[in-house]
């Protein structure tokens, strides 16, 4: 006599039994992906997707694009750039905060602009070329739980502004910042600050070289026009200004890829800190000669840092 608990042959077998102490399944951390080059998020897409707790599920060339995919796939983290035709960036911020934490991710390293960003909800700014692929993604994790991250530029943004900042309306308790307490132990507020600004980020802050952020002039900073901010020429403080770089009109691309230059990298390290290809590198810098009327890396270099005899003058 057959056995009544058995299924006959054929039937469907049921499915095992769950363990009831099993942890349930990680969901995955949902990612939208925000830039107007399509090297750049491909490749951001590829690094992140690789990580199996990470799934980048939309790209988006523009601020609407990036609105319309947030409002749809609802994600943990939005990765943004700054200047993208359209809606910008910045524009987008706050409508977007509301629906995920926003991490700004560009090449735009403007005090100015890092500073709005803050103030319209992101909840950090990396600059490219100043973190890792194992930094970024560690960003993207902590951004989910709230913890902000900087790269150096943006630390150093954030801490000028802290210090530009009013002190507090009401008085601090205990007496604390009065001058008085400090000048009866003879400290004297002519010594000089100490440390550099990223110095006071540990935590959130990468441990990479980076570039002090140039000063850019008063713009809306919805329509910020791809073009290198303007430096004084002559003398300051006894020590020789900026070289006018403003003259060479360079877009902010070029002033990027002629920063890396200058800093002795190759076409092949300059083409993977940008995301882009070999022969994207070698057709900016044929532009970027061309604007500095230069014929060799180390010519165009000493022209940007200020080093070549004319870097300090107007072309006549």
């Amino acid at each position: 006599m057959p056995d009544p608990t058995t299924p006959p042959p054929g039937a469907p077998q049921p499915p095992p039994p769950q363990n009831p102490f099993a942890a349930p399944p990680t969901r995955r951390l949902r990612v939208v992906v925000a830039d107007d080059n399509p090297v750049v998020r491909a490749g951001l897409t590829a690094l992140l997707s690789g990580r199996p707790d990470i799934e980048v599920v939309a790209e988006a060339a523009d601020g609407r694009q990036a609105y319309e995919a947030a409002h749809q796939h609802r994600p943990d983290v939005v990765l943004l750039d700054v200047r993208m035709p359209g809606v910008d960036g910045i524009s987008a911020l706050p409508y977007l905060v509301q629906i995920a934490p926003v991490v700004m991710l560009t090449y735009s390293r403007e005090s100015e602009i890092v500073q709005e960003a803050l103030r319209r909800g992101a909840g950090g700014y990396l600059v490219h070329g100043e973190f890792t692929a194992d930094q970024l993604v560690a960003a993207v994790r902590d951004i989910k739980e709230g913890r902000a991250h900087f790269t150096p530029t943006a630390a150093g943004a954030l801490l000028a502004q802290l210090r530009q900042d009013r002190p507090p309306a009401s008085p601090l308790p205990e007496g604390l910042g009065q001058s008085s307490s400090a000048s009866a132990y003879g400290i004297s507020t002519s010594a000089q600050a100490y440390g550099k600004p990223q110095e006071a980020f540990g935590a959130g802050a990468f441990d990479s070289s980076a570039h002090s952020p140039s000063p850019t002039s008063s713009e809306n900073l919805s329509q910020v026009q791809p073009h290198v901010g303007q430096s004084s020429s002559g003398w300051t403080s006894g020590r020789p200004a900026a070289p006018d770089r403003a003259r060479f009109q360079l877009s902010t691309r070029e002033a990027e890829i002629m920063d890396l230059i200058a800093s002795g990298m190759n076409n092949q390290q300059i083409a993977a800190t940008c995301f882009i290809s070999e022969k994207t590198v070698k057709n900016h810098i044929n532009r970027i000669f061309a604007k500095l009327h230069s014929t060799s890396r180390s010519e165009a270099a000493a022209k940007w840092i200020g080093t070549a005899p004319d870097s300090h003058r107007g072309r006549g």
